[in-house]
């Protein structure tokens, strides 16, 4: 079987339709704990936000009523690809699907510490409906979705609060 070398040093296969290898599996996993996942999909969705806005009290002020939906729609998304991880024992849907988005969350200017917080109410919200060996590939899949909104977070600014004088400078008044 062909090996290839990712980025952190880790080997594993190489899955590309072009050099004959099988795509990913989606029954390599837990195909009955996705499908719970994708059936309480709503009800988890609003779960974690609701976790989401506990942890910080902070987040009503920065989002309004629109917002808040615009947050449970996305918390919806993450739910059916965190089905995918489960169900197919692999973390790629739902990092490869942050690292996607993480811009977009940029340009709406929502901080990746509130999608820290969303996906740590995923993580919860999950939990109530997987057995405790379908928690794991869901654990390790939002592990990689929050490693990557954490990047995104240094690279973007969100660790400090900016200066107000140096933001209205570079706005130009």
């Amino acid at each position: 079987m062909l090996r290839g070398r990712i980025a952190d040093g880790i080997l594993r296969s190489v899955t590309h339709p072009s050099l004959g290898l099988p795509p990913r599996s989606l029954h390599a996993g837990f195909p009955d704990g996705a499908s719970r996942l994708r059936a309480e999909r709503s009800r988890l969705a609003a779960r974690a936000l609701e976790i989401a806005v506990h942890a910080d009290p902070t987040f009503r002020d920065r989002y309004d009523h629109a917002g808040l939906r615009e947050l449970l729609g996305d918390a919806e998304v993450f739910i059916d690809r965190l089905a995918l991880c489960v169900a197919g024992n692999d973390s790629h849907w739902l990092k490869t699907f942050a690292d996607q988005t993480a811009t977009v969350y940029r340009r709406r200017g929502v901080p990746m510490d509130d999608m820290v917080q969303v996906m740590e109410g995923v993580r919860s919200g999950a939990r109530a409906v997987l057995s405790e060996a379908e928690t794991l590939p869901a654990d390790a899949a939002i592990d990689e979705a929050i490693k990557v909104f954490r990047w995104y977070r240094r690279l973007a600014g969100d660790a400090r609060k900016r200066n107000p004088i140096l933001a209205a400078l570079y706005k130009g008044g």
